[in-house]
């Protein structure tokens, strides 16, 4: 069944808000080295980001939970607009437990406004939810590349005090979304409901799954965060380097998309463990060269680590046919959250070993997962997954937002 031009509206303006919502997700990773420059340690920095990640992705499934059982139309404005806010103070104060708190407090943002967004998006799709998930998808993807090239040049000429600015945006949005984001009815839950059973095996898998997601969202966060300064090192200037996180982002958005068709024709095993290990020895090619092979090597380094992206969603689903909406709450929320508060080990770390081996460190962890994957065990799609789920994948394989908690 077709959607009408009124609902396509709907999804694009869901769509540009959660692109708005992922550059703030970004924001304190981008600032990290402005911090740094103020002289605060690159260790204590490092767990800025450690502490808005933790609530932004672990409390996502709590959210879900909500979702699932009542429609909460109100968490996608106020979420934006209290993440908007709250990381717009970061430049105002220099108290290093003050900072803290608004990392921690301005996560809630975020994972109160993703599963309410994608069943959104989910309920006004019609037959085409694989689709317009793939467009929620993206604009979040280059919202993540969008933030360096924007708030790196405007620090960088105005200095940490101009961060209250960049609350307007979110503002704005915040607007948008009171007018344009659809009600839609909580889904009904019966007593006779699957519940949460998961065999021995299935655990263990589980398991791996969210060690692989960890590994690589440890990458993600770590080098978007310390990247910079490594460059810096390597006499390449702050703006620069925002370019260059920039072109890695915006190849990870259009990897994801690339590599979730791909998994549809290869399997999902096959291809998040070769797009894996594929991006260690790219990222370490980029950091050996200079001029057009350094570009090429990071752009093919970035789609490779994001290629599993929506993939290893859909394989965690599969493990727990029955509970395919928990399976991508828990499994991503506690894995991207596990990443998350690894920047801040790797913070430590660089203080102690060096820019350097810090860098080296995070290039490779992506091998270590992808040798993981070779051990997971290859199974097809499940029917009642298929009959069960459709909401929370849509056509499975093509990218979906992996927090789409409110779908089951």
């Amino acid at each position: 069944m077709g959607i009408n031009t009124v609902q396509k509206g709907k999804i694009l303006s869901l769509a540009i808000a959660h692109m708005l919502n992922d550059w703030y997700m970004n924001f304190i990773q981008t600032l990290l080295p402005f911090i740094v420059a103020l002289g605060m340690g690159v260790g204590k920095a490092a767990f800025l980001i450690s502490a808005f990640t933790t609530t932004a992705s672990i409390l996502q499934p709590v959210f879900g939970y909500l979702v699932d059982r009542k429609n909460q139309r109100w968490m996608v404005y106020v979420g934006t607009i209290w993440m908007a806010v709250l990381l717009s103070l970061i430049g105002l104060t220099s108290n290093y437990y003050l900072l803290l708190v608004l990392a921690a407090l301005s996560g809630l943002g975020t994972a109160a406004f993703h599963p309410q967004a994608a069943a959104m998006v989910s309920a006004v799709s019609g037959a085409r939810k694989g689709f317009f998930q793939s467009i929620f998808i993206a604009g979040g993807n280059v919202g993540w590349a969008l933030t360096p090239l924007m708030v790196i040049p405007l620090i960088k000429i105005y200095g940490m005090g101009i961060t209250p600015v960049f609350a307007v945006p979110g503002m704005l949005v915040a607007i948008l979304l009171w007018f344009t984001a659809p009600r839609i009815s909580a889904v009904k839950k019966t007593d006779s409901g699957p519940r949460m059973t998961v065999s021995l095996t299935s655990s263990f898998e589980l398991v791996k799954v969210v060690l692989i997601v960890a590994c690589r969202s440890l990458t993600y966060f770590g080098l978007i965060a310390f990247l910079p300064l490594y460059l810096q090192t390597h006499n390449i200037s702050i703006v620069a380097s925002s370019n260059l996180l920039f072109i890695m982002l915006f190849a990870g958005a259009i990897g994801g998309v690339f590599g979730g068709h791909l998994s549809d024709k290869l399997g999902r095993k096959t291809v998040i463990s070769a797009s894996l290990i594929l991006s260690a020895p790219c990222f370490y090619l980029f950091l050996q060269n200079s001029g057009l092979a350094m570009y090429i090597f990071l752009t093919l380094a970035g789609a490779a680590l994001l290629a599993s992206f929506s993939i290893t969603v859909v394989l965690a689903q599969e493990i727990i046919s029955k509970n395919a909406a928990m399976a991508s709450g828990l499994t991503l929320g506690f894995g991207i959250g596990m990443g998350g508060l690894g920047v801040g080990i790797i913070g430590v770390i660089i203080e102690h070993m060096g820019i350097s081996y810090g860098i080296n460190l995070l290039v490779w962890l992506p091998l270590l997962a992808g040798l993981l994957a070779f051990t997971l065990r290859k199974r097809s799609m499940i029917p009642a997954l298929a009959q069960n789920s459709t909401a929370a994948i849509g056509k499975p394989g093509i990218a979906l937002f992996f927090f789409n908690s409110a779908s089951s």
